[in-house]
């Protein structure tokens, strides 16, 4: 549905959906943020860019975690990669990992999200799955609905919560730090954390990987 345009407004409420404070968030990102730190960089409206980025349209600083690490690191980094037509794992090149890491937040408070997990979920903001599992060339459109739901919700709407194009039984989740006030996300410990720069960080993650059929690049 990318060439239907949002309405003037929607006809119902959207879903809501609370998370527990303590829940853990898990993220992949450059190691050299922190690992409660926004994107403050807006997506270009038409290119590049991720599913629900901020753009000029609709500025704010996003963050983009799973409720588990297989939902984290399958949408960061099997994003857009085809499968091996003669059967072989797909091979997750180095560029996809290297200088990053997976860091576990957690919520100082209860998170309530906008969910976008059903049908009906989707319908009450005149959608359906396309808007979640849409591939990167139809981003720019989602980024514009992402920016009609926003304009039709409350600060209560910490971020958008879906099913994982990439693991379909797990959450992915953005947040968005005009709503989120500071100190909500708190890093739990370097221990509960994988370096992707380290030799073991590098072997943890072949591991996570494998259910996925992938596995890093030699």
């Amino acid at each position: 549905m990318p060439n239907y345009r949002p309405p003037a407004k929607p006809a119902g409420s959207p879903a809501r959906l609370t998370l527990p404070a303590g829940t853990p968030l898990y993220r992949v990102h450059s190691a050299r943020r922190t690992a409660d730190a926004f994107n403050p960089v807006p997506a270009h409206c038409l290119y590049g860019g991720g599913r629900f980025d901020a753009t000029a349209c609709d500025p704010y600083g996003y963050l983009y975690a799973g409720l588990t690490a297989g939902a984290a690191v399958s949408e960061t980094l099997l994003h857009s990669l085809p499968f091996d037509p003669d059967g072989g794992a797909r091979l997750v090149p180095h560029a996809a990992f290297t200088g990053r890491r997976l860091s576990v937040l957690r919520p100082a408070a209860d998170l309530e999200l906008v969910c976008l997990v059903t049908g009906p979920d989707l319908a009450a903001v005149h959608q359906d799955s396309w808007l979640v599992q849409a591939e990167a060339r139809d981003y720019p459109y989602t980024r514009d609905w992402a920016h009609w739901i926003r304009g039709h919700t409350g600060p209560w709407a910490k971020g958008f919560l879906w099913a994982s194009k990439r693991d379909p039984g797990e959450r992915a989740l953005v947040l968005f730090a005009d709503r989120c006030p500071p100190g909500l996300l708190t890093a739990a410990t370097a221990e509960d954390g994988v370096d992707f720069g380290t030799e073991q960080g590098r072997a943890w993650l072949d591991q996570a990987l494998l259910p996925y059929h992938a596995r890093l690049a030699p």
